[in-house]
């Protein structure tokens, strides 16, 4: 017997590729991917004029001769302790238009959410129909209504209202325009969709099974709002009062529209800084001064109201 070599041994088979752990890495970079055009946006459009604001606040200088940075943080306190009435202001006008803004969007969220039917869809798009039109425009057609000799002001004057408003400081005599009052029903007119959406989405959210749990239970209709309805919106409460206090607080042209010298508000210091003294350095300190004051205040009322379920 003749013994016969055995063939060689073919190579061992290259490793397979591991083409499902590319795979599954290149779905956890699809989502980066798909936020790259929005960080970027926040990055050119906020981040970047937020870098150079700040440092325009720390400058001193003159248009004529230049801006250079010397870290003069003697701006803030100057900016702080000249214009802190218009602060204060800013922020009753703004606190005052955020809770008649609740005040009247919450009974027409409730019933575009439970009560509507099939109007349903004609009441949002009223809601949201004033966003068809400028803002200016709509904070003009305030000027024509609230105006000396007007019917409102008739009407009001008659049941005296506006001695009512004028005994708290509201408005002067039996005149509305360059008021207070008439700088906040500015205020609340522009800033009420901003209320009632988050609402309706917060109350809509709410199954209406629990009502009839409730009221298998024998609660009253006051108990089941305000055990079951009232806690359940707290969401929709919070957004829509963010919503509405934080641009109010910033806003200047109602109270440049409808108001007078004095019921300036922040903003229109801002604005006049900016674009008629020119003094950027201060605007900017003002301008981010205003931004410190919202925040704490948004910080504490969010951890006051103890829901981060926003919607």
């Amino acid at each position: 017997m003749t013994v016969t070599e055995a063939p060689p041994a073919s190579p061992a088979p290259a490793p397979a590729e591991p083409v499902v752990h590319k795979q599954s890495v290149r779905r956890k970079l699809v989502p980066y991917w798909l936020l790259l055009p929005g960080i970027l946006w926040l990055v050119v459009f906020f981040a970047l004029p937020m870098v150079y604001q700040a440092s325009t606040s720390v400058q001193t200088g003159s248009l004529e001769e230049g801006f250079k940075v010397t870290w003069h943080f003697q701006t803030y306190w100057d900016a702080l302790t000249e214009y802190y009435p218009q602060y204060m202001r800013s922020v009753l006008y703004a606190g005052t238009a955020t809770i008649l803004c609740l005040l009247l969007g919450y009974p027409l969220a409730y019933l575009i959410a439970f009560k509507a039917g099939r109007w349903r869809n004609l009441l949002l798009v009223l809601v949201i129909a004033p966003f068809f039109t400028s803002f200016l425009i709509r904070t003009l057609a305030w000027k024509t209504i609230l105006a000396d000799g007007g019917p409102v002001v008739d009407v009001l004057g008659s049941v005296g209202f506006l001695d009512v408003t004028s005994w708290l400081g509201m408005t002067e005599g039996n005149r509305l325009l360059a008021t207070p009052l008439a700088v906040v029903c500015g205020l609340t007119y522009n800033f009420l969709p901003f209320m009632i959406l988050p609402l309706y989405t917060s109350l809509e959210r709410i199954d209406s099974r629990l009502h009839e749990a409730a009221g298998d239970l024998y609660a009253k209709p006051s108990t089941v709002f305000r055990k079951v309805t009232f806690p359940l919106s707290m969401p929709g409460v919070v957004s829509g009062t963010l919503l509405t206090f934080i641009p109010a607080s910033g806003d200047y042209v109602n109270a440049e529209l409808l108001g007078s010298t004095d019921t300036k508000m922040v903003g229109n210091v801002i604005q006049s800084q900016f674009l008629r003294v020119l003094d950027y350095p201060t605007a900017a300190a003002l301008s981010f001064i205003l931004m410190a004051v919202v925040l704490i205040m948004v910080t504490v009322y969010i951890r006051r109201a103890g829901t981060e379920d926003l919607v």
